[in-house]
């Protein structure tokens, strides 16, 4: 077989590169390790259900061009993303907003959230933050911290905060309104019937062949002009300079015999777990959030219709060769190694290899970032 493009990857930047280039005449060959295209925004029907197999996902840009270009193959809902926290026996909006601050202190007006927060930020005396943990409370105080921000975070690096570089959280947003509102962008939804059907348009061009379930590296029928990696950069260079650093997340999906568990799509449990206390004398869980996954179509289904509903519990978990690799550690150990294997790759772009995506690039984006990327390396293509 001979194509014009090997895109290793049937994510969102493959899905989107191939699908341009196809539009311009290209083959394009689309190989994926998984059995299914789309990636991480993978979704799967089940007891009526649209399960986001890889975690939450949640469209949002202000991209007016990316908005449109998105809706050329789903229809959007009006879904809103509103998280809540759950700290002992206590509920609090997220993001931190004036129902949050209101729940905390009592308060009703911004100013009287303002000079709370004021105050406990003098009180810390920190001035120079030098960890994580220092750098939470000069941004948010020590209830914020404490109740919102430390056990949470814990959780989700696998490392006490004091132990965390600060730059991790450059900042905190406070929100002085009582808007549970998660995200500031203009356009937001999920797509009714989930992001599959995205990814299987993108692809059905003429001049489009996708194989799955298979490394692009067993590929011994195929020559192409140039490839498209959308792959872990170090991987690509067999891990030359070492590895970088993840974190991952593991899964738990269950059905349940209810219409309705926890009243909310997102929920995210704040308090620490200490895995060297026995499990019967935990307060806290394990886990960071609880998905349910019904009420990202809420809008467009009744919630009572379907006698059960299926959860997911997140796990954070240190990353190692043979699970999904997440989120990039941007410290600056890692970042230095990235730019070792970024210089390879600027060399290699002149023999016609293109890295994207999240992996190819050691950077977390959120999907419309991931679809701009895609259109604008297309549009340079000059093949």
């Amino acid at each position: 077989m001979k194509t014009d493009y090997l895109i290793v990857g049937a994510g969102l930047y493959g899905c989107v590169f191939a699908h341009e280039m196809a539009l311009k005449g290209k083959s394009c060959l689309v190989v994926d390790r998984r059995e299914h295209v789309g990636g991480n925004i993978y979704t799967r029907s089940e007891s009526g259900i649209n399960v986001h197999e890889y975690g939450a996902h949640i469209f949002h840009t202000s991209d007016e061009r990316v908005w449109e270009y998105v809706n050329r193959f789903a229809r959007f809902n009006h879904y809103i993303n509103s998280p809540v926290a759950v700290y002992k026996d206590e509920v609090y909006n997220m993001p931190f907003n004036m129902n949050t601050f209101h729940e905390l202190w009592g308060v009703i007006t911004p100013d009287e959230a303002k000079e709370k927060i004021k105050s406990q930020i003098e009180e810390s005396g920190i001035t120079e933050p030098s960890n994580l943990e220092e750098q939470a409370i000069s941004l948010v105080g020590t209830d914020v911290y404490e109740k919102l921000v430390k056990g949470y975070t814990q959780k989700q690096w696998g490392r006490p905060c004091d132990k965390l570089p600060g730059f991790i959280i450059r900042r905190l947003p406070l929100r002085f309104s009582y808007n549970n509102n998660y995200f500031n962008d203009i356009y937001q939804g999920i797509p009714i019937g989930g992001y599959t059907q995205i990814a299987l348009k993108l692809l059905d061009e003429d001049g489009i062949t996708v194989r799955l379930g298979m490394d692009y590296k067993d590929l011994c029928d195929v020559s192409y002009d140039r490839l498209v990696y959308t792959g872990a950069i170090d991987e690509y260079y067999d891990y030359c300079y070492g590895p970088l650093a993840y974190r991952s997340v593991r899964f738990e999906t269950e059905e349940l015999p209810t219409e309705n568990y926890q009243g909310n799509a997102v929920v995210n449990y704040t308090e620490g777990y200490d895995e060297s206390i026995p499990a019967d004398r935990q307060t806290g869980k394990p886990y960071t959030r609880i998905i349910e996954h019904k009420f990202f179509e809420a809008e467009n289904i009744s919630i009572e219709s379907n006698p059960v509903t299926i959860i997911s519990r997140e796990y954070s978990q240190e990353w190692e060769p043979g699970i999904e690799p997440y989120y990039p550690v941007n410290d600056e150990e890692n970042t230095a190694l990235y730019e070792r294997y970024k210089a390879l790759a600027k060399e290699d772009q002149k023999k016609g290899i293109t890295f994207g995506g999240r992996l190819g690039h050691y950077r977390y984006y959120d999907m419309d970032k991931v679809i701009a990327e895609a259109l604008k390396d297309a549009a340079e293509e000059r093949l």
